[in-house]
């Protein structure tokens, strides 16, 4: 590994940490903030959990259409120039949240951040990992990759700890402010990445310079048709998934993986809060603990266990683990026992980065923006319909109209869809690289 691509890494690991942490820090007050907007002075709130669900939802919408497109946008221009706006909209629902948490400031933030999310939270993503793709060789992708997935738990790790001891008030404020400087370091310093032998244009469209000449325009403009964008994007997606196996494996794998993922962000503190009353203080330490953990596993165990156990095996690894994570959640019988359960996460936070890696070596150097715009799209695809299913699924059964007792039982059927995604991944045999760069490429000149 190259001492000019650690530096352009180690750059970006620095933008993401900072971007990460402003994200997190605000997490724990979320569910507060939330339910005394809607629900004041109850432990229970339905009109809460369908909000969230219904943010989710149409987050996910967005994110399907935008991700592939901009993670094929970033083949062309760079991923720095696309990365630019979903850092810098971040900032504004932050910003309204510092100023005020009012309910009518929450209304107008929810607004935002819903619109802001769209664009941001899978884009950002795609992108990184994209970045790192292209700096990075195939023999250590897995690792970088988990590093990355390593600095966002350390975030999540002094998010949660910062959010700890910060007030509400200043919390929102301190968090808009690393935003912007997450924003501004990342226009500063880190160095743009154009995939080789991309065909796009030459100068990228954030940087300032000569304008190009005419022959050059046309050259340009015959180049970057956006209809041939968006024929590759989306109509060349479903060829590319008929016909390389491993990634439509890893595909239907990511699929319940996110599916699980995000009926967990939809329902798991509502969860805690209803039933064993669970107030901001406790969902620090509950974060900070499972951050600890997942943290000093892709920093310290990914690199090690990768080049012994290889990806498929890790993956298969992290989804059992994480099944019986989420069956054991769903029947907790006392407070201690989610605590406990943050343990597993040192084999979970496996998943992302071995499923990354699996479909970063099933393509060349030039389409990697679009392969992870792909992979996020399904993602998103998934928390589209998680929430539709888990977030009235958890208010059923934490309301008095249950058809039974069972509070943990869309925790429960998270479990489930661990386990369907436990099962396609034993199926995953990873093919070279080289093998399907060909299919790749016959794809992308047919669509």
């Amino acid at each position: 590994m190259q001492m000019e691509s650690l530096t352009g890494l180690g750059h970006l690991y620095v933008t993401f940490f900072l971007s990460s942490l402003a994200g997190v820090i605000v997490i724990p007050a979320m569910t507060d903030i939330t339910m005394a907007a809607l629900c004041p002075g109850q432990d229970q709130c339905s009109l809460a959990i369908y909000l969230s669900g219904f943010q989710q939802a149409i987050t996910g919408l967005g994110a399907v259409v935008i991700t592939p497109l901009i993670g094929n946008l970033s083949d062309h221009y760079g991923r720095k120039a696309l990365l630019t706006l979903p850092m810098t909209i971040s900032i504004i629902p932050l910003a309204i949240l510092a100023y005020s948490r009012s309910t009518n400031f929450f209304y107008a933030y929810y607004v935002v951040k819903t619109l802001s999310a769209m664009l941001g939270e899978g884009c950002t993503n795609c992108l990184a990992l994209a970045y790192v793709a292209d700096n990075i060789p195939e023999g250590k992708r897995a690792s970088a990759f988990g590093i990355l997935g390593g600095v966002v738990s350390a975030a999540f790790v002094c998010g949660t700890l910062a959010a700890r001891f910060l007030s509400t008030d200043l919390t929102f404020q301190v968090a808009a402010f690393l935003s912007v400087i997450a924003a501004a370091y990342m226009r500063i310093y880190l160095k743009e990445s154009i995939p080789p032998g991309s065909e796009g244009m030459r100068q990228p469209i954030l940087k300032a310079g000569p304008l190009p000449s005419v022959e050059e325009s046309d050259q340009n403009e015959s180049r970057m048709d956006n209809t041939d964008i968006q024929a590759t994007a989306f109509g060349g997606g479903p060829d590319f998934l008929a016909q390389v196996p491993t990634f439509s494996q890893a595909a239907v794998v990511l699929f319940f993986n996110s599916l699980a993922d995000g009926g967990l962000q939809a329902s798991l503190l509502y969860f805690l809060k209803a039933r064993f009353h669970f107030s901001k203080n406790q969902f620090a330490d509950l974060m900070l603990m499972a951050g600890v953990s997942g943290a000093l596993s892709q920093l310290l165990f990914m690199p090690t266990l990768v080049p012994a156990l290889g990806e498929e095996k890790l993956l298969s690894a992290g989804l059992l683990v994480g099944c019986i994570n989420m069956l054991v959640y769903s029947i907790s019988w006392a407070p201690w026992v989610p605590y406990a359960t943050t343990v597993f996460s040192v084999f979970f936070v496996f998943v992302r980065p071995s499923l990354c890696s699996i479909a970063s070596k099933q393509v060349g150097p030039s389409e990697q923006g679009m392969v992870q715009g792909c992979l996020s799209g399904i993602s998103s695809f998934a928390n589209i319909i998680s929430p539709l299913i888990f977030s009235p699924l958890t208010a059923l059964f934490l309301s008095e109209e249950a058809p039974f007792y069972f509070p943990g039982f869309s925790i429960m059927c998270l479990g489930i869809a661990l386990m369907m995604a436990f099962v396609q991944s034993l199926m995953i045999r990873a093919i070279p690289s080289t093998a399907s760069f060909t299919t790749i490429d016959q794809t992308c000149e047919e669509a």
